[in-house]
């Protein structure tokens, strides 16, 4: 992989008396698709929204191409999200738009003074026709199910040609085989583009097919960061627990049944 592209350094972030970072430290280097894995809570979330300046870190600082944005003008915070492109978790389509105004949204807000309207159409093709959806420009949202929802809103982040993207639970709620499909695309389009990619995920079976690195957080902090082999063999407890679905052994089940 090449340089380190984006970097969290001893970030703290909490919510009230809710604490998410105690001492978030993590690279992520330029071309390479980085997995992140946590409980539900954990902040793999708010992670991502930190990154693009949706929320401020409490302490620390983030860092995107050398670049410090805790202290960015909104202006400039704004230049850097049009080098990213997030995939959010529902696929966030506009039910009043076609497919293909749903794909032309983000190229038409960010690009209006220097992009024709034939040269989005051509670009709304080619990303349709890369997430393997040609042609369907004219149906609407509630005609697709929610594997080609997920399609087209993949297509959507492509449009942009970001150099970052971050996929937040890309495979939630899809079957076997459009889960296979999206992992398909998130490999494909690393391999094409050479694109840098955050996968947040619960899906352990999404994690080790798309992962160039695999990091685990929890507790505030990252607990474990390396390659696939790692975490398939690693002997910590929590990250092993997680892998394997496991409740953890001094849970009190009687109790959660009672609840």
């Amino acid at each position: 992989m090449g340089d380190v592209f984006i970097r969290f350094s001893h970030v703290k972030k909490r919510f009230g008396p809710k604490i998410i970072y105690t001492d978030l430290d993590l690279e992520i280097r330029r071309g390479e698709t980085t997995t992140v894995l946590g409980a539900s809570g954990s902040g793999k979330s708010v992670m991502l929204k930190m990154l693009i300046g949706l929320l401020r870190a409490d302490q620390g600082t983030i860092t995107y191409d050398g670049n410090e944005i805790q202290s960015m003008s909104e202006q400039a915070m704004h230049d850097i999200r049009r080098r990213i492109a997030y995939l959010f978790q529902g696929a966030a389509l506009f039910d009043s738009l076609s497919v293909g105004e749903n794909v032309a949204y983000g190229l038409r807000e960010q690009f209006w003074d220097t992009m024709s309207d034939s040269e989005i159409r051509e670009r709304v093709a080619q990303s349709l026709t890369s997430v393997g959806l040609p042609g369907i420009e004219e149906m609407r949202p509630s005609d697709l199910s929610g594997g080609m929802k997920k399609r087209v809103a993949l297509a959507r982040t492509l449009a942009l040609q970001p150099e970052v993207l971050l996929y937040d639970e890309p495979t939630t709620g899809l079957d076997p085989i459009n889960t296979a499909r999206i992992n398909h695309l998130i490999n494909g389009i690393k391999k094409a583009f050479g694109i840098t990619s955050i996968v947040v995920t619960h899906d352990m079976g999404t994690a080790f097919s798309v992962s160039d690195r695999m990091v685990m957080i929890g507790r505030g902090k990252v607990l474990m960061a390396g390659s696939m082999d790692d975490f398939r063999n690693t002997k910590e407890p929590y990250v092993r627990d997680f892998i394997d679905g496991k409740a953890p052994e001094t849970e009190d089940v009687s109790s959660l049944l009672a609840s």
